[in-house]
C-alpha cells in the first residue's frame, strides 16, 4: 500500500510531539520516561502516531548513522565496511536500547532532532485511548478501539526486532515507569507477541482510524493484514525450537488473511526535502560512504544473473568484508569503482521508499513453511509467486528475464533433494530482504544459510546477538546480570557470540 507521506502534515505533528509532550528525557531503562513537568503534558495521538510511522523506515537503515541500524547487515554480510571496520571485524558493541523506547541515544553528542520509532509514544496512545477520564478526547483522532489496534501492532513490531537482536529482554510491565524490571525470556516475548497481534488485528472496529497514519493511511485491512504478515512471519522463525506452535500459529495467522500483492506491501514512500529517504541522506546530506554491498552479497547476485542487483548496488563492485582498517582503505583507494547500497536512482532520490514487509517476503515464508509440511501449498508455486513479487516490487521484472532466471539450476527447486531446495528458498529469503540487515541476520541465525565465512583473522564466528548495554549493566544491575548468565560463551556472560533461544 503506497502512501506517499504528507510533508506539510508531518511537519506540523512532529513539532506537536515536542511542545505537546514536553521534554522528553534520555531514558536509564525501558520504561523510565520523564516529561517536563513545566509544559502541557496531553498527547496529540495522531502527532504520536505520525512520528512512530514516520520514523519506521529508520529501523531498517538510518541516515544519521545510528550504528545500530546497520550493524545487522554488516553480520548477515549485506554491506562491507570500507573505513571504519570495527563492528565487521566482530568487535564489541556497546548499543543501549533507549533510542528504542524514547527515540533518541543516551549519547550526548547525538543531535538528530525528533525521536524516531518511539515505543512510548505508542504506550501512551494507547493509554490515552484506554483511561476513562481521557478515551473521549482522545476519540476526535479516531476511534479508541482503531487507535489501540494500530498502536499494539506497531509495539509488536519494534519489540520483535529487540528482542531479535538481544534475546530476554524487560518486556511484561515496560513501558509504566518502573526502571527496574526483570527480563522476561524470549521465548515468552513471543508468545505475548503473537497473542498481541492476533487480538489486534480483530479489535478494529468501525469507528474512524487513527489520524497521522502514515503507513497504510488510514487502511484498516492493510492493518490487519500487516498484523497477520507480522505472526506469519514471527511463528516461522520458530520452526528449529518449537516446530509444532509454530506450525499451528502459521497457519492461524494465514488462514486470517496475510499480504499477498504488492499493492498491499507496508512500505514509506518520502516526500523528499526535510524528510527524505534515508539511504539518500547518509549520501547526498551526510556524505558518508564507508559502508557498501558486500563482496559476497554482490558476487551472490552477479553469478545467478539476477537482476535485482542493479537495484540493490550502484556498480557490480562489491567491497571485501572485514577488511582491517588500513586495508580497507588501501583497497578503497586502489578500486575507486566499488559499489555504494542501492542504485544510484534510488539513492540519490530523496523520495524512495523504504520497505518493511513484503508480498515477496510473504509468499517465500510460505514456500519456507510448506517444505517443512506445515500447509499444503505447493512449494514451488510459493516460491515463484515471492521471487516474481521481489522483482516487481523493485521494478525489474519481465517475462523473459523472469522465466529465464527461474530456470537456472541455481535458483530452480526442479529435482533437487529436501536440503537443495530449503537453500534455495532461504536464499531467496535473505535476497528478498535486502537491505533490511536484522532480518537477514535473523535468518542466517535460525538456518545457518546462506553459507556465510566470519571475517578474515576473527576466531570467534560471526556474531549472534547484542549484548546488553553499559546503560543497563549500571542502572538495572541485578536482572541484567541475572539475564547475562543466559548468555555465556566461553566463560563470558553477556557474550555476543551466544545464541537465542530459537537460533539453529
Amino acid at each position: 500500500m503506497k502512501n506517499k507521506i504528507n510533508f506539510k502534515y508531518l511537519f506540523v505533528v512532529c513539532l506537536l510531539v515536542w511542545v505537546g509532550m514536553g521534554c522528553q528525557k534520555q531514558l536509564g531503562d525501558f520504561g523510565n520516561i520523564n516529561l517536563d513537568p513545566g509544559k502541557p503534558t496531553t498527547p496529540v495521538p495522531s502527532a504520536l502516531l505520525t512520528n512512530v510511522t514516520s520514523g519506521l523506515g529508520n529501523w531498517i537503515f538510518d541516515g544519521n548513522f545510528y550504528r545500530n541500524t546497520s550493524v545487522p547487515a554488516m553480520y548477515a554480510q549485506y554491506f562491507s565496511q570500507t573505513q571504519y571496520t570495527e563492528e565487521s571485524q566482530y568487535l564489541p558493541v556497546n548499543y543501549d536500547w533507549t533510542m528504542y523506547y524514547a527515540g533518541r541515544s543516551t549519547n550526548t553528542s547525538d543531535n538528530y532532532g525528533i525521536a524516531r520509532a518511539n515505543l512510548m509514544d505508542l504506550q501512551t496512545i494507547i493509554n490515552y485511548n484506554s483511561d476513562d477520564a481521557t478515551k473521549e478526547v482522545a476519540a476526535k483522532f479516531g476511534s479508541n478501539a482503531n487507535q489501540i489496534a494500530v498502536a499494539r501492532i506497531l509495539k509488536a513490531y519494534l519489540f520483535w526486532m529487540i528482542t531479535d537482536e538481544y534475546g530476554d529482554i524487560p518486556y511484561t510491565g515496560t513501558l509504566q515507569g518502573d526502571p527496574n524490571l526483570p527480563y522476561t525470556p524470549q521465548q515468552d516475548v513471543y508468545a505475548d507477541l503473537l497473542k498481541e497481534l492476533k487480538e489486534a488485528s480483530t479489535q478494529f472496529d468501525e469507528g474512524d482510524m487513527p489520524q497521522g497514519d502514515l503507513l497504510y493511511s488510514g487502511n484498516k485491512a492493510g492493518w490487519v493484514k500487516f498484523a497477520n504478515s507480522l505472526r506469519l512471519l514471527i511463528s516461522l522463525r520458530m520452526s528449529v525450537v518449537d516446530p509444532n506452535t509454530g506450525k499451528t500459529e502459521f497457519n492461524d495467522a494465514l488462514n486470517a488473511g496475510v499480504i499477498e500483492d504488492n499493492a498491499e506491501n507496508a512500505e514509506l514512500d518520502y516526500p523528499g526535502g526535510s524528510f527524505p529517504n534515508p539511504f539518500y541522506e547518509y549520501y547526498n546530506v551526510i556524505q558518508r560512504k564507508d559502508i557498501s554491498p558486500s563482496e559476497f552479497f554482490v558476487n551472490k547476485l552477479k553469478s545467478m544473473g539476477d537482476a535485482r542487483l542493479k537495484m540493490f548496488a550502484s556498480t557490480e563492485l562489491g567491497f571485501p568484508y572485514g577488511l582491517s582498517r588500513d586495508d580497507a582503505t588501501n583497497w578503497a583507494d586502489s578500486h575507486p569503482g566499488w559499489a555504494f547500497v542501492m542504485s544510484s536512482d534510488y539513492y540519490n532520490n530523496d523520495q524512495s521508499p523504504m520497505f518493511l514487509v513484503t508480498a515477496a517476503h510473504i509468499w517465500l515464508a510460505r514456500a519456507e513453511a510448506a517444505s517443512y509440511g506445515w500447509t499444503s501449498e505447493d512449494v514451488a508455486t510459493d516460491y515463484s509467486k515471492g521471487i516474481e513479487a521481489s522483482w516487481k516490487q523493485w521494478d525489474v521484472y519481465t517475462d523473459a528475464s523472469f522465466n529465464s532466471y527461474m530456470a537456472k539450476p541455481e535458483v530452480s527447486l526442479a529435482g533437487g533433494s529436501a536440503d537443495q531446495i530449503k537453500q534455495k528458498i532461504i536464499l531467496q529469503r535473505y535476497i528478498a530482504f535486502y537491505p533490511d540487515g536484522k532480518q537477514a541476520w535473523a535468518i542466517w541465525r535460525k538456518t545457518g544459510l546462506p553459507e556465510l565465512t566470519p571475517a578474515p583473522g576473527t576466531s570467534t564466528g560471526i556474531p549472534q546477538r547484542y549484548p546488553y548495554g553499559s546503560d543497563e549493566i549500571s542502572l538495572n544491575p541485578t536482572n541484567e546480570k541475572a539475564a547475562a548468565a543466559k548468555y555465556t560463551k566461553d566463560g563470558e556472560d553477556n557474550s555476543m557470540f551466544a545464541k537465542l533461544w530459537w537460533a539453529k
